[in-house]
């Protein structure tokens, strides 16, 4: 077991480079199996989500080459095997074998997502879709087992716009017969990635990004290359950390486009911060200003990261309103922010934050990958030192996380726990 150790109050100044996208690349590697040839995928983060992927890729019968920052993949092999308990529970984007080994082999055997406890999956709306396709669905205890003996293009109309559920149909319809058509469909820039990759190999998706895509199915897809975007997830915890102790700190390899609903929020705030192609540079603000946040589907503000701006929120003279429209139980930094300082009151899916707050260092645990970068970003400005366990969320998705903060100035390591 290890914790993560900070000791706060170091002003952060240098840059930051931002790695590949998590919700990209859990779905762009699953994707690479449909493929009957090789594909590389470059840009790919350092983070325990890829392997844990990669894991059942091999266990599919892939041959992988990870050479730094790419994986090359062959498919030609493909076999089709029971994603195992202990594997599906390791991330929820397993979910994506689905999709993708239903479109390939009209079967698949795989036990329920796991990854962070922040409420319901929604994973209805993928098994409905896959049925409008001609698939029926039984369950053995936590086990889906996913028969078709033909799947058939058609109309699907989402009751929710979710990322999940948006790419795994367009995984499932792009070997089906005949045109698909998935209305609602979510637009964050990760499906326009996973859509690139497969169109790539040879399929034939239209309106990736809008709420509208059309899937023409094809009967064989071919070898491809794709670059994972860039993270705005990981580059919008970081860009608040600047709004909360930088000194020109430099945040690169970024798409501003992708975070200009946290960027507007920055500016009601009083954040001042320069924007350049493909990077920010931000410094602390002194004077922040109460706003009320609600987070949307894209290009609303994110849920991924509305536990993260809680601690600039806790910083600002006033109320501010911070509400959860996406998933149920996201707020499991708050317990951990109150003992850090935080004046936080919840009501049903609100949280009310009264500030400004002194944070200080204390013991505290990640109950999920955002609630625990919530956790590093108070500790960087509490005062005094702050031991964060269940590390092991964080590390699912910020990639080098030690290295990167101590490179511009944080006093931050990884400790054995005795």
């Amino acid at each position: 077991m290890q914790k993560l150790v900070i000791n706060g109050g170091n002003k952060l100044s240098g840059s930051i480079k931002i790695n590949g996208a998590k919700n990209s690349v859990v779905a762009l590697l699953p994707a690479a199996i449909l493929s009957d040839e090789e594909t590389t995928i470059y840009n790919v983060p350092h983070i325990t989500d890829v392997d844990v992927l990669k894991e059942i890729i091999e266990l599919l019968n892939g041959k992988l080459i990870v050479d730094q920052d790419s994986i090359k993949i062959d498919s030609k092999n493909i076999v089709n095997a029971v994603i195992s308990e202990e594997l599906s529970n390791k991330l929820r984007a397993s979910y994506y074998f689905m999709g993708v080994l239903l479109s390939k082999f009209k079967h698949v055997e795989i036990y329920y997502p796991g990854g962070c406890n922040f409420g319901a999956r929604q994973i209805d709306y993928h098994l409905k879709g896959f049925e409008l396709l001609g698939a029926t669905i039984t369950t053995e205890g936590n086990k889906f087992i996913i028969d078709a003996k033909e799947l058939k293009g058609c109309k699907i109309a989402l009751n929710f716009a979710s990322v999940g559920a948006t790419i795994n149909l367009m995984f499932a319809a792009v070997k089906a017969k005949g045109e698909t058509t998935i209305y609602n469909a979510a637009k964050e820039p990760e499906i326009v990635n996973v859509a690139t990759f497969l169109n790539n190999m040879g399929a034939k998706i239209t309106g990736a990004g809008t709420s509208t895509i059309k899937i023409y199915g094809v009967k064989k897809l071919g070898s491809a290359i794709v670059d994972v975007i860039p993270d705005r997830i990981e580059a919008g915890t970081y860009i608040i950390a600047g709004a909360l102790i930088g000194e020109n700190l430099r945040i690169t390899n970024i798409i501003p486009e992708h975070l200009s609903s946290l960027l507007v929020k920055l500016k009601e705030m009083n954040v001042k911060y320069t924007e350049k192609a493909n990077e920010i540079i931000i410094s602390k603000c002194d004077h922040l200003i109460a706003t009320d946040i609600e987070t949307q589907v894209y290009p609303g503000y994110p849920t991924d990261l509305a536990q993260p701006i809680c601690v600039l929120m806790a910083n600002a003279c006033g109320i501010s309103h911070l509400t959860e429209t996406i998933y149920t139980k996201r707020m499991g930094h708050v317990k951990y922010l109150k003992q850090m300082g935080a004046n936080i009151e919840i009501i049903d899916n609100m949280e009310i934050i009264t500030g400004p707050t002194k944070f200080y260092g204390t013991d505290v645990e990640a109950s999920d990958l955002r609630a625990g970068a919530t956790l590093f970003l108070a500790a960087l400005v509490a005062e005094g030192k702050t031991n964060i366990t269940n590390i092991q969320y964080i590390l699912r998705g910020y990639e080098n996380i030690v290295k990167k903060l101590s490179n511009v100035g944080a006093n931050i390591c990884i400790e054995e726990i005795e």
